[in-house]
């Protein structure tokens, strides 16, 4: 059966009407008009109204009623990806696409009959929510929903509550014979796996990660640079798990993307088959920032949240409660659930900071991340992210510090750390600091949250403690307020705060570059004027002048809770000890701004670069500030992070950034700063690059001639076939050649996916590149090195240009440092050779990797791997490399005429 509903279809090919009679194509301005008088059947809302370029068009959204029947579930969110998720046979072009709306639709509707539908739990009740709130679908949903014989249980009960454990005691000091990891490793993979002697050489190598260590603050340490398809996550998942079951501890493992996130908590599998002993023994963990909030879904359940951001709150209710994690961002949350509501109210719903209340929401036992926080200290893995654990080591937010760490893509600690470890005194920052005091300047209808409303029944039984907090927000309140940026571009700061980041807009505007306008805008803090010295000074004094009553009431807290009176119940200490941790680390921020502010007007720090900035987006400002950054971050990396640990594993395919030596990789990983040499594993790609790949240096398009870039992207992409990787530096530049070739190509088949462009997260993004071999994507440094395609759905890359470093205060800083033009051929060279990486991710794979630009120096063509074959050409003979490969490969069949299209038919 079908729904006897109209269906609209749009792609950059054109725009499909779907009804009784049938389909045909349409207008742009017929679809807009026929949508605004019937509702229509879409597919991506948002996405649809671009194509139409109205902005938004209202209908029934197939993603939303997916969201809704099949809550903490993903699929593909295009026709094809929604044809499968219910069991159709997917369209074979846009045309049939619209008319198979109505039946992906019907498939869809006719779960909430289906006895064995597993979310029926709270449906009718949401749907009845959702029906008052205007949902299109509320109407069909409630006629095939029957009403339940007993009224249903409130979200809030349904969620499991965490327990209160005894702490897990210290793990159990041994070796991990390399010989049983090995073992292990077959164990994993299976009896009948190809043998691969380098991912059992990683194997054997890491086990000394995981011995006792012989020096204080010298953890054994392995640096390792495994090559792709060595298969390097079970190469150190054995001996962690071995170490893990034996000892009795926990073996934390850090990415930097949560792409990889997701894939080793796939590889847990491997270790733990059973999915409750899974549940139990991995954990993964993210920042706060990361979770749903269950206190501020209850506000928006409760009408803080109107229109369209009230729907996605009832939608994100029902997800809650079938979430495995209440991970909102890279979790069982469908990315593209947020981006059809154009993220209205979506980060109102996750923990933001400063604002969480712990043991006073009601809600604290059933909080997502405090049961993550509790089920981490009993798991045998941790799969973390490098952020979460240099700041829970910089900020001592870990009951027991990871004794071992395995920093997978280590070849981003470097990066972590210097964002870890930076110090900003900007605008929104500091009236960040002054909300999480004060509270919220306006009313508000949901809760209070500033320190006082928090503590304020606390500090009722100490006299002491109620002073240093009258003290400390009365002292707040000389930070900047609500429409700070306003009074100080008009010149009338209010407040010694908003004096001197006056003086530093002054200063920036004095110095920049006039080719700068209309872009952020920084100078070196050098030679001061006297204007900023004093206005330094002054701030200075209204800082510490408010550190002094934190600093008494982080006092006043820790000795409530070590006299125990008799009102500390347990939800208050919990209640104390959040405070104290948040007043801790708020204290060390204070405590950074103060060194940086002293700074100003006397000498520099050999070991920071320091600078003003003037933050712009097109030209609009958005915050103000002064800026400190370690001149080499690996520094306080190896002081916080590495040396209490008893074992660190440090792993990438580039870890050497791409034909370096093992003196880069010491030094942009943190060995260099610890007291024993690092052991060191070495094993090559089992791929025969020289084979499967090649790189083709494009000379003659000319850079800066965006006609004739767009056309080598569109001639490339025809001749693949799709199935392309097109990498930018500069996103000005990727929207231009998108909007010149995305509609040409889609006529001919071929979808193009835009980061920055299409109102899709990147994450899903990734996911429709993956699914359709004809598709192609651009986009920008996040896709470098974020993208794991395997296949013949990714067998073209091309870079636009190659990756110099922007010349910043910082970069010219670390370039002296680092041996001049030597430091930025290390850098690009690491951006090549992840890039490149990209392209190769399986045996059987082949694909051709593009720059266009003639200016590549053949001294960094040592990024590629030994016996690639790199060629510097015209664009016509790339191009019929690239369809000859295809065709040799047995790829989607390039366009015929590909090699005769010229860049000015784009």
């Amino acid at each position: 059966m079908t729904l006897p509903l109209p269906a609209l279809h749009a792609t950059h090919a054109g725009i499909w009407l779907a009804g009784p009679d049938g389909v045909r194509e349409a207008s742009r301005g017929e679809a807009i008009g026929r949508a605004a008088e019937t509702p229509h059947i879409l597919l991506n809302a948002p996405l649809v109204g671009q194509r139409l370029g109205y902005g938004e068009v209202s209908g029934l959204d197939l993603l939303e009623l997916f969201a809704f029947i099949y809550p903490a579930r993903f699929a593909v969110p295009t026709v094809a990806g929604m044809a499968r998720a219910v069991g159709l046979e997917p369209p074979h072009d846009d045309a049939s696409g619209a008319a198979l709306l109505p039946r992906i639709a019907e498939a869809l509707l006719a779960t909430l009959t289906d006895p064995q539908w597993s979310a029926r739990e709270g449906a009718w009740t949401v749907n009845a929510t959702l029906h008052r709130l205007g949902w299109p679908w509320a109407a069909l949903v409630g006629q095939r929903l029957p009403r339940p014989e007993r009224a249903e249980r409130m979200l809030f009960s349904r969620l499991p509550q965490w327990e209160e454990s005894a702490d897990r005691p210290p793990p159990r000091t041994l070796n991990i014979p390399p010989a049983a990891a090995v073992d292990r490793l077959e164990e994993l993979t299976g009896a009948n796996a190809e043998q691969r002697d380098g991912q059992r050489a990683f194997a054997a190598a890491a086990t000394h990660v995981f011995g006792p260590r012989e020096r204080k603050d010298a953890p054994n340490l392995l640096l390792a640079e495994a090559g792709t398809g060595i298969g390097k996550t079970l190469g150190y998942l054995a001996p962690a798990s071995l170490w893990a079951s034996q000892a009795g501890g926990a073996v934390w493992v850090s990415t930097y993307t949560k792409a990889l996130q997701r894939q080793l908590d796939a590889e847990a599998k491997r270790l733990f088959p059973d999915p409750s002993e899974r549940r139990s023994k991995v954990v993964v963990r993210k920042g706060r920032e990361n979770y749903l909030c269950l206190l501020n879904l209850e506000d928006a359940l409760q009408g803080a949240f109107s229109g369209r951001a009230a729907v996605l709150a009832q939608l994100v209710g029902r997800w809650a409660a079938y979430s495995r994690d209440g991970d909102m961002v890279g979790g069982d949350l469908p990315g593209w659930l947020p981006s059809l509501f154009r993220r209205a109210g979506a980060t109102a719903l996750t923990d933001r900071r400063g604002e969480c209340v712990y043991a006073g929401c009601p809600h604290y036992r059933r909080c997502f991340i405090e049961r993550a926080e509790r089920a981490s200290r009993d798991a045998d893995l941790v799969i973390a992210n490098h952020a979460l654990v240099m700041v829970a080591a910089a900020r001592g937010r870990l009951a027991r510090p990871p004794e071992r760490i395995l920093f997978d893509e280590g070849h981003h600690l470097f990066d972590a750390a210097d964002s870890t470890f930076a110090v900003a005194l900007t605008g929104q920052e500091a009236i960040e600091l002054r909300r999480w005091i004060v509270g919220p300047e306006k009313s508000s209808r949901g809760r209070r949250r500033g320190l006082a409303a928090r503590l304020m029944d606390v500090c009722s039984y100490d006299e002491p403690g109620a002073e240093a907090l009258d003290a400390a927000v009365e002292a707040a309140r000389l930070l900047p307020s609500d429409g700070w940026l306003g009074r100080v571009v008009e010149g009338a700061p209010f407040g010694p705060l908003e004096a001197l980041l006056s003086q530093v807009r002054g200063t920036v505007l004095a110095r920049a570059r006039a080719q700068d306008a209309g872009y952020g805008l920084e100078t070196e803090l050098a030679e001061p004027d006297g204007d900023l010295v004093e206005a330094a000074a002054t701030a200075l004094e209204a800082l510490e002048a408010l550190q002094r009553p934190l600093a008494a009431l982080g006092r006043r807290l820790e000795a409530v809770l070590e006299d125990a009176p008799d009102w500390l119940d347990s939800a208050a200490r919990a209640r104390v000890e959040g405070a104290i941790a948040g007043l801790t680390w708020r204290g060390q921020a204070l405590t950074a701004w103060m060194q940086l502010l002293a700074r100003i007007g006397g000498p520099a720090d050999p070991d920071f670069v320091d600078w003003l900035a003037l933050d712009r987006v097109e030209g609009r400002e958005f915050d103000i500030g002064l800026h400190r950054r370690w001149l080499d971050p690996t520094r306080p990396l190896a002081q916080a992070v590495l040396g209490p640990a008893q074992g660190v594993l440090v792993t990438s395919a580039t870890l050497r950034g791409g034909g370096g030596d093992w003196a880069a990789a010491e030094a942009r990983t943190g060995a260099l700063h610890l007291p024993a040499e690092p052991k060191r594993f070495e094993a090559r790609s089992p791929f025969d690059y020289a084979t499967q790949s090649e790189v083709l240096i494009v000379t003659d398009v000319k850079q800066g001639d965006l006609p004739a870039l767009a056309g080598a992207y569109a001639r490339l992409i025809e001749a693949s076939g799709g199935g392309t990787l097109g990498l930018f530096t500069a996103i000005q530049r990727l929207k231009a050649v998108h909007a010149r070739i995305a509609d040409r190509l889609a006529r001919v088949g071929l979808p193009l996916l835009a980061q920055h462009v299409d109102p899709i997260d990147t994450g899903t993004l990734v996911d429709i590149f993956r699914d359709d071999p004809r598709a192609s994507l651009l986009g920008t440094d996040a896709l470098r090195d974020g993208v794991d395609v395997p296949g013949e759905s990714l067998r073209l890359v091309v870079m636009e240009r190659i990756p110099w470093p922007r010349p910043t205060v910082l970069h010219a800083a670390r370039r002296l440092a680092g041996g001049g033009s030597a430091y930025d051929d290390r850098v690009i060279k690491a951006k090549l050779a992840q890039a490149f990486g990209r392209l190769i991710r399986r045996e059987g794979d082949r694909g051709t990797f593009v720059i266009l630009s003639a200016a590549c120096p053949s001294r960094l063509l040592t990024a590629f791997p030994p016996g690639v074959a790199v060629r510097r050409v015209g664009l016509a003979e790339a191009i019929a490399r690239v369809a000859e490969r295809s065709v040799v490969e047995g790829a989607l069949q390039p366009l015929a005429n590909a090699a005769e299209v010229g860049a000015g038919d784009v």
